[in-house]
């Protein structure tokens, strides 16, 4: 019996290489205050679930396809009348509530709707893994590649412009990259958790971090700890796993808030 055939490892890999993926991108969301834009993303991965079933095709290309489209549509809609908030706000629950809906039109197949919303990460198979981590260094990739110009066009707009770096396609990379991430993570942590690693570990990093590359380490540090330190507080006190690692990174992100005002302070 090999090391991978233990779950317990199949998940921690699981969840080490989601929080990876979802480090630096989470950066960048809430460098652009884009929490709802990951919400809306992500619960458009319901919708591409329950398509992928109806057309008997790859799970996890459904959920790329909806999510990418889902994201396209808010890019496309955004300034257009309403105040951005509220159209990520509409559209992310109206996709819950589409995929929700056509689940139930499915007959003759069972669905795991508790899996798909808060994930099964104790599940997770070495094709699960694989596919988890390829889409990790994908992101990571992607990340490091658009790093300079992704940060100046979120942190100096006017100097972007100046230096001939195009906002739209920084803004389309970010896209791609969470719509990636979104169709990755949803088997371990679920379409309405993925939200909360995106947020909560650059959240927690930030009062700790004096440059935006110490930021996205911290980050990255934050979520793998939320991971490992989740699972193993889930295996011990017998509570949903998912959940229970987005109350981990929570904890550190009181933490990390606590500790950055003493530091502002001292």
């Amino acid at each position: 019996m090999t090391m991978l055939d233990d779950f317990l490892v199949r998940a921690g890999l699981a969840g080490v290489g989601t929080a990876l993926a979802a480090a630096p991108l989470g950066c960048f969301v809430v460098w652009r205050r884009m929490a709802y834009f990951g919400d809306a993303t992500a619960h458009a991965a319901l919708l591409g679930v329950a398509l992928s079933l109806a057309f008997q095709g790859p799970i996890i290309l459904g959920v790329l396809a909806t999510a990418l489209i889902m994201a396209f549509l808010v890019m496309g809609l955004s300034g257009r009348g309403l105040a951005e908030d509220t159209l990520l706000g509409v559209l992310a629950h109206a996709a819950l509530a589409f995929g929700l809906v056509s689940v139930s039109f499915l007959s003759g197949v069972r669905v795991d709707l508790m899996g798909y919303l808060f994930g099964d990460i104790l599940a997770v198979s070495k094709t699960d893994l694989a596919i988890i981590w390829t889409g990790a260094a994908v992101v990571i990739g992607l990340m490091l590649w658009r790093w300079q110009r992704l940060l100046t066009t979120t942190l100096n707009p006017d100097l972007a412009q100046a230096s001939g770096i195009s906002a739209r396609v920084e803004q389309l990379v970010l896209t791609v990259a969470l719509a990636l991430t979104v169709a990755v993570a949803i088997k371990a942590v679920g379409a309405l958790l993925i939200g909360a690693l995106l947020v909560i570990p650059p959240a927690a990093a930030r009062p700790l971090a004096r440059t935006p590359e110490a930021m996205a380490i911290l980050t990255a540090c934050v979520g793998v700890l939320s991971t490992l330190g989740g699972l193993g507080l889930a295996f011990e006190l017998d509570t949903p796993t998912g959940p229970t690692i987005v109350c981990t990174a929570t904890g550190l992100f009181v933490v990390g808030a606590v500790f950055g005002r003493f530091g502002r302070t001292g």
